[in-house]
């Protein structure tokens, strides 16, 4: 099992989080995969018979899109996609985290649009490329799509049942 960490610490608060994340995921038996940009090179980083716990889409994009120098990719959800379809046919289990960013406040600046637009993509492609999508909201489980193999919280595989 592989957590892929996607943050890319800024200061020392970034630090603290970080290590209480790996503190929490001990002895959970993940082998964690840095990898905060370029997602496409957990093809080789990874073994492909492999589960995949990525956390998250949100943390990507904006390595993606805000690049150090202060530029912005405005083409990052793109770059990203590329990586990634790959990566959803190629494991067989994966779970992707994402952040609800779209209704915080009435309107936003350009860029925080920008930016809310390509998390919005990237969650349409990958859910479009997942067989179950999930929004967990506190312990409130919602399925938009994979019904048959949730139930009652609990996912149901077909040659084990």
């Amino acid at each position: 099992m592989y957590y892929v960490a996607t943050m890319k610490p800024a200061d020392a608060e970034d630090d603290e989080r970080i290590v209480r994340h790996q503190t929490e995921r001990d002895g959970w038996g993940f082998t964690t995969v840095e990898q905060p940009d370029d997602i496409g090179q957990l093809l080789s980083k990874c073994d492909h018979d492999g589960s995949l716990l990525f956390d998250s889409l949100t943390a990507l994009l904006a390595n993606e899109m805000f690049l150090p120098d202060g530029a912005v990719n405005k083409q990052a959800a793109e770059k990203i996609t590329g990586g990634l379809l790959p990566v959803i046919e190629r494991f067989r289990d994966i779970v992707i985290v994402s952040d609800f960013l779209y209704s915080d406040a009435e309107s936003f600046d350009s860029l925080t649009e920008l930016y809310r637009k390509s998390l919005a993509s990237l969650d349409r492609t990958a859910a479009r490329h997942c067989e179950v999508v999930l929004e967990v909201v506190s312990t409130n489980i919602i399925v938009h799509k994979g019904k048959e193999t949730f139930e009652n919280g609990r996912f149901v595989i077909p040659e084990l049942s």
